[in-house]
């Protein structure tokens, strides 16, 4: 349903484009639920927003391919954008006190949403926000209707960003940490809410997170990205017992387990490096315990057999351990 083919993102600066992501690739069947991990900075949201082509087009260098069932989002006309975006594309934001306008009442951007697809009346449109309300877990639903975005609290905004988006029942549904926020009774209504919608309708998942616990129970793919760049793409069961890239590796070590007392948290060394400072060659080789001779060398995304791609040359020589090792 959905083909991302090398797609490279740079912002445009007084100095000149800065890069931000570079030859993503990675595609997304009907009904498909894909968790995209990594630290922050290495562009996982920046990924989603540029398939709903929601950043800025002036600051923004798009080069490479988006194909939602066979249709280039790249090189379509913002016409035929605003069809697609919110009805068979959506996207729960991350901050949604950002998100939501707080002159306008939280059913009329909830059902400004159902309206503008489906038509109807406002009546309509009010049992249809109401109940979509009710199915992410707002009490009251009918009151927080006609409430404002500051009324809430963020949990409740937060929420009120998934109703948003799932009231038009779209064929691909871009999450971006959309749990954050919750406590943990609420984060599990949501997942089973998202789990249900996949199953029930077909829609697909794109689950970006830092949550590689809810990656394990949501999704079905794990796509890692780091620096920018994939660097792993495997079937979640196979990412989380034996991961490929040492990176992956890395962010399954560092999840608190049962262990002895007194015993210090893997952690991995260093940090993401900046757009404006990215190292030649495998991007992570200064901070991997595994970096040899070789490595100095750009790394290709490459076929690692059981339907998996890693962007390492050492990878079939590891053993790396996973989240239950």
């Amino acid at each position: 349903m959905l083909q991302v083919q090398d797609l490279s993102i740079a912002f445009r600066t007084a100095a000149g484009p800065l890069p931000v992501t570079r030859g993503v690739s990675f595609s997304i069947a009907p009904g498909e639920r894909l968790g995209v991990v990594g630290e922050s900075g290495c562009g996982k949201t920046v990924t989603g927003l540029s398939i709903l082509r929601l950043l800025p087009a002036r600051t923004t260098q798009i080069t490479g391919r988006i194909l939602f069932e066979g249709r280039d989002l790249v090189q379509i006309p913002e016409t035929q954008m605003r069809a697609i975006r919110g009805r068979d594309l959506a996207m729960i934001f991350q901050e949604p006190m950002t998100a939501l306008d707080p002159v306008f009442t939280i059913g009329a951007q909830i059902g400004e949403a159902w309206r503008t697809h489906f038509g109807g009346t406002r009546a309509e449109a009010r049992e249809r926000t109401i109940d979509a309300l009710a199915r992410v877990g707002i009490p009251l639903p009918a009151r927080r209707h006609d409430e404002y975005p500051h009324q809430l609290s963020g949990g409740m905004r937060q929420r009120v960003m998934i109703a948003m988006a799932l009231i038009c029942e779209p064929k691909l549904l871009i999450a971006d940490e959309p749990t954050t926020a919750l406590d943990v009774t609420v984060q599990a209504q949501i997942t089973d809410l998202l789990l249900d919608l996949s199953e029930r309708a077909g829609t697909a998942l794109m689950f970006i997170t830092h949550d590689l616990g809810v990656v394990a129970e949501v999704c079905t793919r794990m796509l890692t990205m780091y620096a920018g760049e994939v660097v792993e793409d495997a079937p979640v069961d196979d990412a989380l017992v034996r991961p490929r890239h040492p990176y992956t590796s890395g962010l399954l070590r560092s999840l608190p387990r049962l262990a002895a007392r007194r015993q210090q948290l893997p952690s991995i060394p260093g940090r993401v490096p900046t757009p404006a400072m990215m190292p030649p060659g495998c991007r992570f080789r200064e901070r991997c315990a595994y970096a040899a001779e070789g490595c100095e060398r750009e790394q290709a995304l490459v076929d690692a057999g059981a339907n998996r791609k890693v962007r390492c040359h050492r990878a079939g020589a590891l053993e790396l351990a996973g989240a239950v090792a």
